[in-house]
């Protein structure tokens, strides 16, 4: 009897640079005034063969550009980054390759080549179709612009991903089944759904402490979620993850390697990842400084600022809280074999009856362990006391 083909591995490279910093965001991203991009992607390039050869042959199954704004990359950069990731990763079958982009008009005139340059999902940063919370929301795009991005990847891509803000202040659910109706009328396959939360550190904070921003109360940022499920039902999209809507069979493959907890490799500042090394499932991170980062690269052949082998408890919880986001919830045989531990070992039997009961967690006809509709509206609460 052969060997079972490894599993694909899903690769991120983070890209950290911005043309400004939006007043909600806490990821790792940076406003430079000058950039040395052969640099960098020079790095990016050392990192990508460190991980190669430490993860060993397996089929690439997935590349994820993510930011930061990786659109600001010059396609040839973007080219040279997917030429080697296949190299490093060859398979049969061909790789899901996504490109988060902004619908500036700088970031607009590249998409063609981001094509061209072997992407093939685009995901765009709409955010609003309102001129009004886009300049709240601190984006650098109007809604005529975002109108035009939905149009221009429609054109350029089979496939295609937005994200929209909800929650926002003052919003009302009229107005949002608008924006949303709007912008699923282009016919795109992907949807990303992010409600607006007040991040520590960052200029809503600040804010928010001042009393000048009123978010949503939970009844209203429930209704507006439901008439988001509405609404993109009505389109043909489905919610496989309590913030992801796609049409069956345009899921986000990149993203579902997170939430069934696959291997992915993370590279560039900041970036974590979840791979294999010497058999061992460990968690890595990235130095968060970009300059920090290259340096490292240049000096070491890496920017890994700390790894730590997960010890099945750990990965157990993680599993947890990642597969129970998704529509399908948790195989209790997968779990075994990548958590390491029996799924009833992880779980606290009184929680997982209660929430049972209440209608919040079901045994699916698959003998998967999910949160209902109802439950995944309740996770942020749920988990804690439901997962060892």
């Amino acid at each position: 009897m052969s060997n079972p083909s490894p599993e694909p591995v899903a690769l991120y490279v983070h890209w950290p640079f911005c043309l400004a910093r939006c007043p909600y965001c806490d990821f790792n991203a940076h406003v430079r005034e000058r950039l040395d991009e052969p640099r960098y992607r020079s790095a990016i390039l050392a990192e990508l063969a460190f991980e190669a050869a430490r993860i060993g042959p397996r089929p690439l199954g997935s590349l994820f550009f993510g930011g930061g704004t990786p659109s600001l990359m010059s396609p040839d950069t973007v080219g040279a980054i997917i030429a080697a990731a296949k190299a490093a990763f060859p398979g049969a079958e061909e790789p899901e390759i996504t490109l988060e982009a902004n619908p500036t008009s700088v970031e607009l005139g590249r998409l063609a080549g981001f094509r061209d340059a072997g992407v093939n999902r685009i995901s765009l940063g709409i955010q609003a179709l309102d001129d009004t919370a886009l300049a709240f929301l601190g984006r650098k795009h109007t809604a005529e612009q975002a109108l035009a991005a939905l149009a221009q990847a429609r054109s350029l891509f089979r496939r295609a991903s937005f994200d929209l803000i909800y929650a926002r202040p003052g919003q009302s659910v009229t107005a949002w089944r608008d924006e949303v109706r709007r912008a699923l009328g282009f016919g795109l396959d992907h949807l990303s759904l992010y409600q607006l939360t007040i991040e520590p550190g960052t200029p809503f904070e600040r804010a928010h402490a001042r009393g000048e921003i009123a978010l949503p109360d939970e009844a209203e940022q429930a209704a507006l979620y439901a008439a988001t499920v509405e609404e993109a039902a009505k389109a043909g999209l489905s919610p496989y993850e309590v913030s992801n809507y796609a049409r069956p069979g345009d899921e986000s493959r990149h993203n579902l390697a997170y939430w069934s907890y696959a291997d992915y490799a993370g590279i560039g500042p900041g970036a974590h990842g979840r791979i294999p090394l010497a058999g061992v499932p460990t968690a890595t991170v990235r130095i968060r400084a970009p300059e920090a980062w290259m340096e490292a690269v240049e000096r070491r052949g890496h920017g890994v600022r700390e790894e730590e082998a997960l010890p099945p408890e750990a990965r157990a919880r993680e599993m947890l809280l990642m597969g129970l986001r998704l529509t399908r919830g948790i195989d209790p045989a997968r779990f075994a074999a990548r958590a390491g531990m029996p799924l009833e070992d992880a779980l606290e039997p009184r929680a997982l009856a209660q929430a049972i009961g209440e209608g919040w967690l079901a045994w699916t006809r698959h003998g998967a362990l999910a949160a209902t509709a109802a439950g995944r509206l309740r996770l942020d609460a749920l988990l804690p006391v439901l997962v060892r």
